[in-house]
């Protein structure tokens, strides 16, 4: 039987995720080298400076700050009510399917029912200014695929998401139910208006976050949010989506990590269909039932089918050169740690070793050659060499 962790072990977690200047990388770094956080916390200065910058090595020595310590306190009281939830990368019911992507959450707070990260998950995303019809669409999607025994993941945003959110509970307490992954803290509901249905999917699904509690919502959340849903989906359907719908960055992060991705069409009038007509040129699969996707993706708890994208050619793996720099040049470093995944500048630092001003200089001449391009979250993506 599994034994819970202590309260101190849990706070040693929760410091390392709010410690001041260490980035999600940093720590994934730190914990691969030395193991637990409370492991960390116990090491030399010396042997901590070996992973990260002398100044971060000797912050990690001290006691937490008065700022760090109230924040862990607050959320230990937090868990310790019905229902609350703190899953770590330690956790053997830490959910599997994001284990295979490149930026695993450190923790994940979950108000609800933990054992939903662990099910055959398929994500429905689209617009928030969906039309009437869009949402019946996802309701009625969701409706049946959680009959189906699909749980059903989105953000719990206005529009595709609630809708989406609504039909998977409606399918009933036998269904697949749904996983609400949001964009704040675990106990701020955004927007304010959904706020009943939060409450109502905390009762018969699950919220879940990454972010500490308190942490109110931010534009750049909301990217980072959208690779936990993609991460966690068999299959990601995208319902109405103008052309640089947010939803596409979930339907990009969902393709490169392997997984399928559906669209449902539209009138070649509505700019909400312009979105999942250009995802279906780039080779999603339009789907007109939730039974096309059941169908394509086999039974809930089956292997996926091989229909997944093939690995990429030789010629695309991460060491391939770029013609405008030399192999053995600053920029082409840069170029073989950024490999072909979008990857955030703390991983990049980590990989090369580089100072962080030094690394700015170098990805601001890469995307002015057009080597590489700043994604909206904030990671970096290679572009074709020419």
């Amino acid at each position: 039987m599994q034994t819970q962790p202590s309260l101190d072990e849990t706070a040693a977690w929760l410091r390392l995720t709010l410690e001041p200047g260490l980035g999600p990388a940093q720590a994934r770094a730190l914990l691969a080298a030395i193991g637990l956080p409370q492991d960390i916390y116990a090491s030399s200065a010396s042997t901590l400076a070996r992973h990260v910058p002398a100044e971060l090595a000797a912050q990690l020595r001290r006691p937490a700050s008065a700022e760090t310590q109230a924040c862990v306190e607050r959320t230990l009281k937090w868990l310790a009510e019905p229902g609350h939830h703190l899953l770590t990368l330690a956790d053997p019911s830490y959910p599997a399917a994001l284990l295979d992507t490149h930026d695993p959450p450190t923790v994940l707070y979950v108000n609800g029912r933990p054992e939903l990260l662990n099910r055959s998950v398929i994500a429905i995303v689209g617009a928030r200014n969906a039309t009437p019809g869009g949402r019946d669409n996802a309701q009625a999607f969701a409706q049946y695929l959680a009959g189906q025994g699909w749980c059903i993941a989105s953000g719990l945003a206005h529009g595709i998401d609630a809708a989406a959110h609504r039909g998977a509970l409606a399918a009933g307490a036998q269904a697949g139910s749904t996983i609400a992954v949001m964009g704040t803290g675990i106990d701020i509901i955004y927007p304010s208006a959904n706020l009943e249905l939060a409450r109502r999917i905390a009762a018969e699904g699950a919220l879940v976050s990454e972010l500490p509690l308190g942490t109110p919502s931010m534009p750049y959340h909301f990217p980072q949010r959208n690779r936990i849903v993609a991460g966690l989906a068999r299959g990601v359907l995208v319902v109405e989506a103008a052309r640089q719908s947010g939803s596409l960055i979930t339907a990009r992060l969902a393709s490169e990590l392997g997984r399928e991705v559906f669209s449902i069409p539209g009138s070649i009038h509505s700019p909400l269909s312009r979105g999942c007509h250009a995802l279906i040129r780039q080779g999603a699969k339009l789907v007109e039932s939730g039974q096309d996707i059941h169908e394509e993706l086999g039974q809930p708890g089956s292997a996926p089918s091989d229909s997944r994208p093939a690995p990429p050619a030789a010629g695309s793996a991460p060491g391939g050169q770029h013609a405008l720099f030399a192999p053995d040049s600053p920029e082409a470093l840069v170029l073989n740690a950024l490999g072909h995944d979008p990857v955030d500048v703390d991983t990049l630092q980590s990989r090369t070793g580089m100072d962080i001003a030094r690394l700015g200089g170098l990805l601001l001449r890469l995307e002015l050659e057009e080597a590489v391009a700043r994604l909206e979250d904030g990671r970096y993506q290679r572009l074709s060499a020419p």
